[in-house]
């Protein structure tokens, strides 16, 4: 069966930026913060191979861009302005989510803000030069108990799985929801096409 989407609001002069992204550009602007969270964990998922596939030392398995650029994999601030971006991203786009997708959205935004509190200490110890708990190198909470690289993978796979499915309720929404979107991102299917 083929999908459309409705038809797409027009953006107006007097609609202020946030309107249209969360509106008319909602879909865009989607894709595009999809496009980055794809890229940064796939990064991370390249550095589980190169340790777990590859056997590679840790100090050398820095994915991919930080094979060319080593000091990004090691920059605390790069990590932690990362970690903004995906926060604001989250709840900048969260308006044009309605009913379920905007839950699983949040519960994407909240894991996130969790996320963003462990790399503010990362950040913290990197400005400061004062690794808490006496580490040798810079800790975060949780990191106490899972090792780095593995944690920052299970956090972006924990953020990324309830984003998808926010997104999955956002394209196909539940009956009643679809008139609440002030996008065109919801699929219908053609014979409900007006």
């Amino acid at each position: 069966m083929s999908a459309t989407t409705c038809a797409l609001p027009k953006a107006t002069d007097q609609m202020t930026w946030m309107e249209k992204i969360n509106g008319p550009y909602h879909k865009e602007a989607l894709w595009i913060y999809t496009a980055i969270v794809l890229a940064h964990w796939t990064e991370h998922l390249c550095q589980a191979i190169q340790i777990y596939l590859l056997n590679w030392p840790i100090p050398e398995s820095r994915g991919v861009l930080g094979l060319w650029f080593p000091w990004m994999i090691k920059s605390e601030a790069l990590h932690y302005g990362y970690a903004i971006i995906m926060l604001v991203a989250f709840w900048i786009l969260r308006k044009g989510f309605v009913g379920q997708s905007l839950t699983w959205w949040m519960i994407a935004f909240w894991i996130q803000f969790w996320h963003h509190i462990e790399h503010a200490l990362l950040q913290g110890q990197a400005i400061f030069q004062r690794n808490l708990f006496d580490s040798p190198v810079p800790v975060s909470i949780v990191q106490l108990f899972v090792p780095r690289v593995e944690l920052h993978l299970f956090y972006n796979t924990v953020v990324f799985v309830p984003m998808v499915i926010a997104m999955f309720y956002h394209m196909f929404p539940l009956p009643g929801e679809a008139a609440h979107q002030g996008c065109s991102c919801a699929w219908q299917p053609r014979s409900s096409r007006a």
